[in-house]
């Protein structure tokens, strides 16, 4: 119902994380190849949101006027409604932020392999 939250949660403070990161006055860090690559995560959190929300709307448990949650109506929705999103959407953001750790562990990688495949011909 409202797993959605969690991911779009984390994508919001990995977009504010992102653009603070990106001054001047954060040099030192901007060689990290998790910082450099830190758009990859807000770009695959923020679709996978979004993919999520229509999901949720297509099926009638978000709706467009207050509460915008069908499960806010009752409290057993709401329990149910939490319960949701403290496991299923804690572990979709988990699995998210490991396969972008993957993706960027791989690519940076085979940027080593390359460079060094060069220097070596």
């Amino acid at each position: 119902m409202g797993c959605f939250m969690v991911p779009a949660g984390e994508a919001l403070a990995v977009t504010i994380a992102e653009k603070v990161l990106r001054q001047e006055k954060y040099d030192s860090l901007k060689e990290n190849m998790f910082v450099q690559k830190a758009k990859w995560l807000s770009n695959l959190l923020w679709g996978g949101s979004v993919l999520l929300i229509f999901e949720h709307v297509w099926h009638g448990e978000v709706i467009p006027y207050f509460p915008f949650f069908t499960a806010a109506y009752n409290s057993e929705d709401f329990m149910e409604m939490l319960h949701e999103m403290s496991t299923v959407g804690v572990s979709m953001a988990i699995l998210i932020t490991c396969v972008w750790a993957g993706m960027v562990i791989a690519s940076e990688a085979i940027k080593n392999r390359s460079v060094s495949h060069d220097i070596a011909h």
